[in-house]
């Protein structure tokens, strides 16, 4: 099945939920927020979400970084 994850088409074998897709992406889930379809994805449903040939994803991936000067500075 074609997914467009952020912008890009890519093939994946069938059937597949999102949390198989995350896990295939090799994401960490608690570091991961996604869209589907143009809506959020709520995290506790990920295991139970059939995805389907043509589903648009975005997939934002949380890093952290910076200094602890950085990080208060932001507040």
């Amino acid at each position: 099945m074609t997914l467009q994850i952020n912008g890009e088409a890519r093939e994946f074998a069938g059937p597949l939920t999102l949390a198989e897709l995350v896990e295939q992406l090799g994401m960490k889930g608690d570091r991961v927020a996604i869209e589907l379809n143009r809506e959020i994805a709520p995290r506790d449903r990920w295991a139970s979400i059939e995805l389907n040939h043509g589903d648009r994803l975005e997939i934002v991936h949380f890093v952290g970084g910076g200094t602890e000067t950085e990080t208060r500075n932001c507040l």
